[in-house]
């Protein structure tokens, strides 16, 4: 099937979607939080799950990843409730990782508000019947 054939109509994103695409925007979300301040896996796990849904089992992988990519440092503070918190720290190539993958998501989100426009349009057009059709 075509693009061009399901625009216009009501197809529901199938669950898999949805989740693939807020771990797509997880990694940029948690950057645009570590650019404001500085913070620990759970509290940002607690963030991400409030703002989008996305909870602890993906935060920690990511977290990893992002540190071995350099984008975040790591420190420790003590802790008076428990254990030292690891806390985690934007670092230079994080900022440019950030700065990259926020115009990239804002030119994608720009190109699906387009689609939908295009889409409410389409719903608003009168309907075209064919004259030869018989009623």
């Amino acid at each position: 099937m075509d693009t061009a054939d399901i625009i216009g109509k009501d197809i529901p994103m199938p669950e898999t979607i949805d989740i693939q695409l807020k771990k797509g925007v997880l990694g940029l979300c948690v950057l645009a939080l570590l650019a404001h301040r500085e913070s620990y896996a759970y509290e940002i796990a607690s963030h991400m799950s409030d703002a989008i849904g996305m909870g602890e089992g993906t935060i920690y992988p990511l977290m990893r990843r992002m540190q071995s990519d350099g984008w975040v440092s790591t420190y420790l503070v003590e802790s008076s409730s428990g254990p030292s918190r690891k806390y985690y720290r934007l670092t230079d190539a994080g900022r440019v990782a950030l700065d990259a993958q926020r115009d990239e998501w804002r030119g994608f989100a720009n190109s699906v508000e387009k689609v939908l426009a295009v889409d409410a349009l389409l719903d608003a057009a009168p309907t075209v019947t064919d004259p030869l059709e018989k009623a």
